[in-house]
């Protein structure tokens, strides 16, 4: 029996679909590869023209602007299309709500052209709509290719406008990533990576956990995705920059003034946080890996880069180096040993720094113990109430050297709190 859909219609005609449903169990495991061929398939059954040769960006913005033009009988020059795109079509600014709600609701735009006249530029016609073309493309990768082309070695960033575009940049891919957790066939690509391809017991045992067939597994192999270390030296480095704006925000060094806008950029922490690792992961990662090799600075560069890829760990880098430089790793048998092991050098640590900080800016012993304590437990140092002031040498408020001696003291501490913090130890 045939059922009919309503694809388009106005005050004076309807345009209908006929089609007549079939049911079919499936018997195999389908992947999103699959449904997605299915899917443009059946659009295509509908009249949409599929496009194959869109697999970039570039080539969509292309194809919009032929599009348009055709659309609305113009013509725009190279200079004038850039400026329609970026004040307005795709705004950096705009988020996918606002840019929906170009389609539905703000679909003409009164666009001035280089020679000043002006003129309405609609998305579609909803008057007439059979005027409206229809495509279907499949899905591109973006983010991750754009990312090793643009930035193949993150930490040589130095310039401020090459932060920013990197940061907004890898801000999408997270936010690409969080949405791709979701399939099945973006977990089969990552586990991918750590197979050793040249082992068919290998490569059949990944095929059978994962339900690929030959082409779905040679469909993954033709994916370039980066690397597990690459990802995390990018982590490492959008955490710099962060750190970096957030001090610049704060007044910097008072000798540079930026030039560049940054308020179009959203540090996506949240999505940085749903990802973090804790501290006894990365103690027991250095288990794992002292037993796979046996060379310690190996061991550290692989440490450093998941430490700094990490939000809430990035400040005890030093700490974790310096255990592993000054203990005898192969002595410790298991895991929970390891754990064990750094938490007691940890406290000795914290004390012994306490004691140089103490005598080397001269504080009052016991007040400066007292803060310290009340710093670690609630995991942050505050220069507010009279604390901080307490635990200063003697100094008139009036010395010119008061408020510059308050504020390194202050900073130490902060620094010290943040090693330190969540290692236990309260004196």
């Amino acid at each position: 029996m045939s059922e009919y859909q309503t694809i388009a219609e106005s005050s004076t005609f309807i345009v209908l679909n006929k089609y007549t449903p079939q049911w079919e169990s499936a018997n195999t495991y389908q992947t999103e590869d699959a449904l997605e061929r299915e899917l443009i398939q059946d659009l295509v059954n509908q009249g949409y023209e599929f496009v194959p040769a869109i697999n970039s960006p570039d080539k969509l913005l292309a194809n919009v602007r032929v599009q348009l033009q055709t659309l609305n009988n113009v013509q725009f020059t190279d200079a004038e299309w850039r400026r329609f795109v970026t004040s307005w079509l795709d705004k950096p600014s705009d988020s996918i709500v606002d840019k929906t709600r170009k389609v539905h609701d703000d679909y003409v735009h009164d666009f001035v052209f280089d020679d000043e006249h002006i003129q309405n530029i609609y998305l579609l016609d909803k008057k007439n709509i059979a005027r409206n073309k229809v495509q279907v493309i499949k899905q591109f990768e973006q983010t991750g290719k754009e990312l090793e082309e643009r930035f193949p070695d993150p930490a040589t960033i130095e310039k401020e406008a090459d932060k920013k575009a990197f940061a907004k940049l890898f801000g999408e891919y997270l936010r690409l990533e969080n949405v791709l957790q979701n399939y099945d066939e973006f977990a089969s690509l990552k586990a991918l990576q750590e197979v050793d391809l040249s082992d068919p017991a290998a490569v059949e045992a990944f095929k059978a956990e994962h339900h690929l067939s030959d082409e779905d597994l040679k469909a993954l192999k033709a994916v370039t995705i980066p690397t597990e270390r690459k990802v995390q030296d990018y982590r490492s480095t959008y955490n710099d920059v962060r750190d970096w704006i957030r001090k610049e925000k704060q007044g910097g060094d008072g000798n540079t003034a930026s030039t560049i806008d940054w308020n179009d950029v959203v540090f996506e922490l949240d999505l940085l946080k749903s990802q973090e690792i804790n501290l006894d992961y990365i103690l027991e990662l250095i288990f794992e890996n002292n037993k796979k090799t046996k060379d310690k600075a190996t061991l550290v560069e692989d440490v450093r880069r998941v430490i700094r890829a990490s939000i809430g760990n990035r400040a005890k880098e030093g700490l974790v180096v310096d255990f592993i430089n000054q203990t005898n790793l192969d002595d410790i048998g298991d895991k929970a040993s390891v754990i064990d092991a750094f938490f007691q050098f940890a406290l000795a640590e914290q004390e012994r720094e306490v004691k140089t900080l103490i005598q080397d800016e001269n504080l009052n012993t016991d007040a400066a113990k007292r803060y310290i304590a009340t710093s670690l437990k609630r995991e942050y140092a505050t220069d507010n109430g009279t604390e901080l002031n307490a635990i200063l040498p003697k100094m008139s408020p009036l010395n010119p050297q008061y408020l510059t001696k308050k504020q390194t003291v202050f900073q130490k501490i902060a620094a010290f709190v943040e090693k330190f913090k969540g290692v236990g130890g309260i004196f």
